[in-house]
């Protein structure tokens, strides 16, 4: 299944590359692993050839709940959880790779996102990241040179490390028509601003707010552990939106900065979850109505962050990630365009609609920028992430293969 390419880059003719890309986001669902083609000739063509998703283990997501805690994830925790994520990182390799049908000796090349297990870009003096899933321990159970820690470089330029897709969705959705808005709903959300023609330095791109982690932790927390996530937004189509609550939610310190700017599981993890369920109980909601105002906030935020932030017209907002099968959540959005935005007739779209996979978009960017990193490319964006200059981002841990393409 081809994705879009519509940006021409001056590239020298060569054979294709079959890269595999892993992603393991703020959701804990578990580690989506692909399997591209990637060839190059005049522009950067990217196929995907297989998709497969490695369910965490209620074991594994309670011990990454539990690194991911500013007291509990003490330093022994981290360490050991590090190297058995490596193991199942490498495992979704073997996995994608035998549903595809191609050998372990075909892969050229591994792009690892790993599992967050912090972000603090709240302190301006000092701000850090970690992304756990050992790069060392992919390489040596593949035998595969293997790209992670994408985004130590970018926060060592001054950067915030996140958010890295916008440079792909350049690359692979930049239209000469249409005005996009790439909008990513994982754990946090997010979206790319691709004007129409746009050169690199118009790319615009922010963290908007929270997500399905924060949707999740309360649907959670309400069902006493029975559900782990509002079905098809089901649950929060039954309430009612508290409209004075939610005025009272976009009040958030995170909402009403300026971009770019990132979040993560800090600001809108489960003890934010725990506040809005205490705030909604005292002033009378009942369970439903808490989840469906929650979700409104999700939606009002995105939207929200279009009207602040995008200046230009928008043409097209194409959603992808978990929240793109939120079906509440979506309308909500739909909702909140029609009655924020003045660009006229939006159209909205999910991956899905154009004949592309909405779980699998962010392995594909780490795919994408694996290759790149190993062709000595540049694969930031600065203007989003801040960093003071534009680098080539990621560890390389050198597989059986990594002399054979050194020179890409």
């Amino acid at each position: 299944m081809p994705i879009g390419i519509s940006v021409f880059l001056e590239v020298r003719r060569m054979s294709h590359k079959f890269v595999a890309g892993l992603m393991s986001g703020t959701s804990l669902d578990g580690i989506d692993s692909v399997l591209v083609k990637i060839e190059e000739e005049y522009c950067l063509k990217v196929e995907l050839v297989e998709f497969f998703t490695l369910k965490y283990s209620q074991e594994v997501y309670e011990e990454i709940l539990l690194c991911c805690d500013e007291k509990l994830g003490t330093v022994d925790r981290i360490c050991r959880l590090n190297f058995k994520l490596g193991e199942l990182f490498a495992k979704a390799v073997l996995k994608v790779a035998k549903t595809a049908g191609i050998s372990l000796s075909e892969i050229d090349l591994i792009g690892s996102h790993g599992q967050t297990v912090y972000h603090d870009v709240r302190e301006k003096n000092f701000i850090s990241t970690l992304q756990i899933g050992a790069g060392g321990v992919i390489a040596e159970r593949t035998g595969i040179t293997t790209v992670s820690n994408f985004r130590v470089r970018d926060v060592a330029a001054g950067g915030e490390g996140a958010p890295l897709v916008p440079y792909v969705d350049y690359l692979l959705y930049a239209s000469l028509e249409h005005n996009r808005v790439l909008q990513n709903i994982g754990g946090i959300a997010n979206y790319t601003y691709l004007p129409a023609k746009a050169n690199f330095t118009e790319i615009e791109g922010t963290d908007t707010g929270p997500g399905n982690m924060l949707l999740d932790g309360i649907v959670s927390i309400l069902s006493n552990g029975r559900l782990k996530y509002d079905q098809d937004g089901k649950w929060a189509k039954e309430g009612k939106v508290s409209e004075e609550f939610l005025e009272e939610l976009m009040k958030h310190p995170f909402i009403c900065q300026k971009a770019p700017k990132t979040t993560g599981r800090e600001v809108f993890g489960l003890s934010y979850a725990r506040e809005i369920i205490c705030q909604g109980q005292k002033i009378g909601l009942s369970a439903a109505n808490i989840l469906a105002t929650a979700t409104a906030f999700a939606a009002y935020s995105i939207v929200d962050s279009y009207r602040k932030f995008i200046k230009g017209k928008i043409d097209q907002i194409i959603i992808s990630g978990g929240g793109s099968f939120n079906l509440t959540l979506l309308e909500m959005i739909k909702n909140y365009c029609n009655k924020l935005l003045t660009d006229g007739h939006i159209n909205i779209l999910t991956q899905e609609e154009l004949g592309f996979s909405s779980e699998a978009k962010e392995a594909i960017a780490f795919a994408v920028l694996a290759y790149q990193t190993m062709k000595g490319i540049t694969n930031n964006v600065p203007q989003i992430t801040k960093a003071k200059k534009q680098v080539v981002l990621g560890d390389i841990t050198p597989g059986r293969n990594f002399y054979n393409y050194l020179k890409w």
